[in-house]
């Protein structure tokens, strides 16, 4: 897919953690460290974290960042690390980012990624964005042909908005949904995003004021 394309979907993603207010971010698989890339230019996030279950996208991330074994960074740091499991150092982040990662996950594996992330992890903002299976045919594909040998799937956004409200009210969350990439009045844009938000639930003697 285009560079533009990415380059979108980034920025999208940068903007969305600006606006919430978060100042520590986990980036749930990191990859080459990208999106870390461009959150540290901004001195509000004061800790980010990234994680992958690749070695080597992790060593490339570490040479981008200029991270150093010798001389960890406090504010910024990536390292081995699975989605899928719940750990207790990726507690109480603001903010969890999967960007171009959930298709990656065997479909038989995404309740485990589901209950680390919104019931372990627990972030206030999740942020999830994927390819649109119905735009693949604006990209000159051919039915049935997936974006990335590395996919197991890809949602159309009837499936998409299907599995992320289910996630959302098992939880607590709320679910919004955006696209990102040119829009097609039929098939949509490129690229969705869903961005959870964790309920706000009002204390018991306000609730009781009605």
């Amino acid at each position: 897919m285009s560079t533009l394309l990415h380059i979108e979907r980034l920025d999208a993603v940068v903007r969305a953690l600006q606006d919430s207010g978060a100042t520590s971010v986990l980036d749930l698989g990191c990859g080459p460290g990208e999106l870390l890339l461009r959150l540290r230019e901004h001195p509000k996030f004061e800790r980010l974290l990234g994680i992958d279950i690749d070695a080597r996208a992790l060593a490339d991330a570490r040479a981008v960042l200029g991270l150093n074994w010798l001389q960890p960074d406090a504010r910024l740091a990536v390292r081995l690390g699975s989605f899928e499991e719940v750990d207790a150092e990726l507690k109480g982040f603001d903010a969890a980012v999967m960007l171009e990662t959930i298709e990656h996950i065997t479909p038989g594996h995404l309740p485990r990624v589901e209950r680390a992330v919104f019931a372990g992890m627990r972030p206030q903002l999740v942020l999830v964005t994927t390819p649109n299976q119905e735009y693949n045919v604006l990209h000159g594909m051919a039915a049935g042909r997936k974006r990335h040998v590395g996919h197991h799937f890809e949602w159309t956004r009837a499936q998409f908005q299907h599995w992320a409200g289910g996630v959302a009210q098992r939880h607590g969350y709320s679910v919004s949904f955006f696209d990102l990439g040119p829009p097609d009045p039929v098939r949509g844009s490129s690229t969705q995003m869903a961005k959870f938000e964790t309920l706000r639930v009002r204390p018991l003697c306000e609730a009781n004021v009605l």
